[in-house]
């Protein structure tokens, strides 16, 4: 595509004060005005096709696959090649993004020596997604400085945005020390459980029932069994992105601390040697993930996080659960994240739960509604405040009646401020392992 400089419009623009001169001075001579608006119009065509053409033109992207909100801009590089013939001096280079990354400077000259050069973009993530640099605009001048040769290049190129995963690595790693002294207790795994691990000599304080008196006859010394936590669970992470879960609680939606959490659990998961898997719903189910093992599947599930998006729709529990119900082969530790708003609206939620409970293990995590307890405790100056503290008593009644029938029904109920989930679930989490309730 071919575009006028501003040198050339400037020019192009002399041609009237020039044809109003001669009309007045020389009527005959008005055609000179015209003829120099022709005139520059044939340079603004020759510098077109003196320019360095596009056809070969090669860009290459290079961009981290995975970015974190909070984390600050990333860098993206882009490599341009032209063909055999030379290119130009300069060109000027534009991205366009979706809604989920902001490119910034808006457009970047690359200086090109023998027709090859780069230019860097800083991206900063505005919202978790999955975000794309869709297309890369150049345009670079003609010999003469008059016409812009354009070019629109299709790069497709994906950036998963995440929450800021390198907070929740460090975050992890603290609570799964085991020089810990303060806060959670240290995630044991060995003389907690019921699996064997090794035999070791009876010291005066282990537990008699460990003792193995086979061995112990055999080798005329009290020898007991060492036992360790199982390993091998399964954990399941069932997360609700519905349109109450997507409502904003301190400035995130729900969704995005319930990722925070279900991350923070799964990387002290996969360190215990458990599998961990990702199951999204809404009005239906739309992600569902195999499980993976071991510490290096936790890259892989940060690329996960991106997939779940954002819904207006409202959540559909029976197909949700069932579905989820069952791709599940064996016993697993269920953590449902999800939101009610009141006793009737979270029947058809139990009666799902209840038949999952049946064969799983469930973990139930209920975030704590800071906004409701505020309105009920706060002093009444108006009849409004007085209202408002009734209405949200009662919404805050509701609420504990529905948790407290789960937890007769047999779930676990994790409840936390949303920026406390991820230590209170894996407090859940141990003390679960450690009761061999998994």
């Amino acid at each position: 595509m071919i575009a006028p400089t501003g040198r050339a419009i400037l020019l192009a623009a002399l041609g009237a004060p020039i044809s109003m001169l001669f009309a007045a001075l020389a009527p005959s001579l008005w055609t000179l005005g015209l003829a120099w608006a022709i005139t520059v119009f044939a340079l603004i065509l020759v510098d077109s096709a003196l320019a360095a053409g596009g056809g070969r033109l090669e860009l290459q992207a290079e961009a981290p696959r995975l970015a974190g909100i909070g984390a600050g801009p990333i860098a993206a590089h882009i490599g341009l090649v032209f063909g055999p013939r030379r290119g130009p001096r300069s060109t000027e280079v534009m991205l366009e993004t979706n809604a989920l990354l902001a490119a910034r400077p808006e457009r970047c000259v690359a200086a090109l020596e023998q027709g090859v050069g780069a230019v860097s973009f800083e991206l900063e993530p505005r919202r978790r997604g999955e975000g794309k640099i869709e297309r890369a605009f150049l345009r670079w001048r003609g010999p003469l400085g008059l016409a812009w040769r354009q070019r629109a290049q299709r790069l497709d190129t994906t950036i998963a945005v995440a929450p800021d995963l390198g907070a929740i690595e460090r975050e992890a790693d603290r609570l799964f020390s085991r020089t810990m002294i303060h806060g959670l207790k240290p995630l044991r795994d060995r003389g907690d459980g019921s699996e064997f691990d090794a035999l070791t000599e009876f010291q005066p304080g282990m537990d008699r029932r460990l003792l193995d008196w086979k061995q112990t006859a055999r080798h005329t010394k009290l020898l007991a069994k060492e036992v360790r936590a199982e390993r091998n669970h399964q954990v399941v992470f069932a997360i609700d992105t519905g349109r109450v879960m997507c409502e904003p609680v301190q400035g995130a939606p729900r969704v995005d601390w319930a990722l925070n959490a279900a991350l923070m659990l799964s990387y002290v998961g996969l360190k215990l040697g458990d599998r961990v898997s990702f199951f999204g719903f809404d009005a239906r189910p739309h992600l569902a993930t195999g499980f993976v093992a071991g510490s290096g599947a936790f890259a892989q599930l940060k690329l996960i996080t991106a997939r779940f998006d954002y819904s207006v729709e409202e959540t559909n529990y029976t197909l949700g659960l069932a579905t989820l119900a069952e791709r599940l082969q064996r016993r697993s530790m269920v953590v449902v994240f999800t939101e009610f708003a009141d006793s009737i609206s979270a029947e058809l939620m139990l009666e799902n739960l209840q038949r999952l409970m049946r064969r799983h293990m469930v973990v139930f995590v209920a975030f704590r509604d800071e906004e409701l307890e505020s309105l009920q405790g706060a002093d009444p100056q108006t009849t409004d405040d007085v209202t408002r503290a009734v209405i949200a008593h009662q919404l805050l009644r509701e609420r504990s009646i529905v948790l407290a029938r789960l937890r007769r029904m047999g779930a676990h109920i994790v409840t936390a401020p949303v920026d406390r989930l991820g230590p209170e679930l894996i407090r859940a989490y141990d003390l679960l392992r450690r009761q061999e309730r998994v």
